[in-house]
């Protein structure tokens, strides 16, 4: 059977003595769980004396999770059981050390996959990993602050008008995305208010993430009334198609926006929602962060839906 090993760590600004309550009491883990975060109305029972969890869901699966052994302030193990969407096993570590006036969590998973999943084996240390970076980042906002940065809410489907507009189209490094969206959405910007565009209605296109290989092609967008506009020669003009869209709002950094992607892709495994695939999803944004504070961002994520 193949093996997987998925480690991520992170600095908290926190002492170690609040990390480890974070993660060692088990009541702890729904404030920060990035799983959880996608399914509120999952059901969680904790057990009387705090030592392990279960949950059941119909995005999250079920399964359960216990404390194995303890050493306060250094280290958890845990043994993680999935019984839905299939039946598996991991041994869970969480390793705590200091880092200057805070603390280093190293978080680790070690499992197997059944022997007809062998070829995810990458694609499935992968999404773990991304959903280890989540919860890494909300931990840190629960240990540092008492409460997470990111709130979910489930606008649902509706109908949407659709738009023609001009935009900056690109491909590149999703490590590289915040800095690139950020000049070009700064570049489109002003050349939408030289314009009379309204710059309040900007938005962003997902034309394609590719996961494994950690690239993305987007186009940051304005929409635009008039067709004789003018623009530079490496922009480009398009058309939102009129369609049902399922909207989901996210408040908070865009740091958190990972919450709400893996989010949408679970309201589609679990068959909550069904796409339309031809139509690329995107974002919206209700304010900005050049007047709104990080924590204060409202973003919502949008799916063509049938």
């Amino acid at each position: 059977m193949p093996k997987t090993h998925v480690t991520r760590s992170k600095i908290i600004n926190a002492p170690i003595e609040t990390v480890y309550k974070a993660v060692v009491e088990m009541d702890k883990w729904a404030a920060w769980s990035p799983w959880l975060i996608m399914e509120p109305e999952a059901k969680v029972n904790v057990t009387p004396d705090n030592q392990s969890y279960s949950w059941a869901g119909k995005r999250v699966g079920e399964g359960n999770m216990k404390i194995t052994s303890a050493e306060p302030n250094t280290s958890v193990r845990y043994d993680l059981n999935f019984l839905t969407p299939f039946k598996s096993y991991a041994a869970v570590g969480m390793d705590l050390k200091p880092s200057g006036d805070g603390t280093e969590v190293t978080w680790t998973l070690d499992s197997k996959l059944p022997f007809f999943m062998f070829w995810m084996k990458n694609m499935m240390q992968t999404f773990i990993g991304m959903d280890y970076e989540r919860g890494l980042n909300l931990l840190k906002d629960y240990a540092e602050d008492g409460k997470v940065h990111s709130t979910l809410n489930f606008i649902g489907e509706h109908d949407y008008s659709g738009c023609e507009y001009v935009g900056i189209e690109r491909k590149g490094s999703i490590d590289d995305m915040p800095s690139h969206m950020g000049a070009d959405f700064e570049r489109l910007g002003a050349w939408a208010a030289e314009n009379g565009l309204d710059t309040a209605k900007m938005f962003s296109i997902y034309h394609k993430f590719d996961l494994m290989k950690g690239t993305c092609h987007y186009t940051a967008a304005v929409p635009v009334t008039d067709k004789g506009v003018s623009c530079p020669a490496d922009f480009v003009c398009g058309e939102q198609a009129p369609t049902r869209l399922y909207t989901l709002e996210h408040v908070g950094p865009y740091s958190h926006l990972g919450n709400g992607w893996s989010t949408m892709h679970n309201l589609i495994r679990s068959k909550e929602i069904k796409p339309i695939k031809k139509y690329h999803p995107f974002e919206t944004y209700a304010n900005s962060p050049s007047d709104t504070a990080p924590n204060d961002l409202i973003t919502r994520i949008n799916f063509a839906v049938s």
